[in-house]
């Protein structure tokens, strides 16, 4: 018997290697998948839309909000971001788990609607770690990095809003963490008693 898939939220600052580790969950995890959000952000060199996110334009994105098309909506800087409520709760049913890479805003409007969500907070070992990992990108300008390092420390500050914690300052060992908390919440007695109910039952005559 196959259970509804589990929901997790996943934040960080910006240059944690939040989006590395789902990126590598998912890839030795087939059933595991990552929503792709809306936003108003312009799309950076190397990405693609329906890929890394939905790109849409501020009126299209307002009118989305309009009409209840978002499970969560946040602001970061001067970008909207927003997560697809149909998309999520239909690949939820299909009993595959779902990934939202989102921020703390984010992960709160989640967790009020849907409590059952497993939240997961991504931080890196020092801001010294964290300002190398920003610039060594090259993707941004000095004073968008310095933005979001005063950025970063506001949202490193709501860590504690999170079910779980894990320090990326080793990759594999990140990913390895990530991976076990993955395990763990289908070892959960309640999920294993929906999954194997027939069997549970023979056993117990």
């Amino acid at each position: 018997m196959s259970s509804k898939g589990i929901l997790y939220t996943v934040s960080a600052p910006s240059g944690a290697g939040k989006t590395s580790l789902v990126n590598a969950l998912v890839k030795s995890s087939p059933e595991v998948c990552v929503s792709v959000s809306h936003t108003t952000r312009p799309m950076r060199p190397g990405e693609q839309d329906g890929v890394n996110y939905h790109f849409v334009d501020h009126a299209r994105f307002e009118a989305m909000l309009a009409e209840g098309a978002f499970l969560e909506h946040a602001q970061v800087f001067s970008n909207l971001y927003g997560t697809s409520r149909h998309w999520v709760e239909d690949t939820l049913n299909q009993g595959l788990d779902v990934i939202l890479e989102i921020d703390w805003q984010g992960a709160r409007q989640v967790r009020e609607q849907l409590q059952d969500t497993v939240s997961l907070f991504i931080l890196p070992p020092s801001l010294a770690a964290l300002r190398q990992r920003l610039t060594g990108r090259g993707q941004d300008q000095p004073e968008v990095i310095e933005a979001r390092m005063n950025e970063a420390i506001n949202e490193i500050s709501h860590y504690r809003d999170a079910d779980y914690l894990i320090i990326n300052d080793d990759f594999t060992t990140a990913l390895a963490q990530f991976q076990a908390l993955i395990t763990s919440q289908h070892l959960r007695r309640d999920r294993q008693e929906q999954v194997h109910k027939a069997m549970l039952d023979e056993l117990l005559g």
